[in-house]
């Protein structure tokens, strides 16, 4: 029951935001450098070890990454830094 209503929660949360694309830092590296003056959002968060947390929406499309180290960010790119990112399902 409890998985069932999780998954209905991710759900809704999926609806709410819109549809959000995982990648691998290397492809948010590009994307990021592709893109004309991009809007990054930025978290650190991380219990056991830090991690930092990317947001960007590029060609109508949301991209998130989580990284071990801080990616390079493209001159131009405007930043904003977040108390936190949650995405659905993770």
């Amino acid at each position: 029951m409890a998985a069932g209503a999780a998954a209905a929660g991710i759900a809704k949360a999926i609806q709410a935001s819109g549809a959000i694309v995982r990648v691998k830092p290397e492809e948010f590296s590009k994307l990021m450098n592709w893109a004309k003056d991009p809007l990054i959002v930025v978290a650190e968060g991380g219990i056991f070890g830090k991690n930092y947390k990317y947001l960007m929406s590029y060609k109508g499309l949301t991209f998130f990454t989580k990284s071990g180290t801080p990616l390079p960010l493209p001159g131009g790119a405007e930043l904003v830094n977040a108390g936190s990112i949650w995405v659905p399902g993770g």
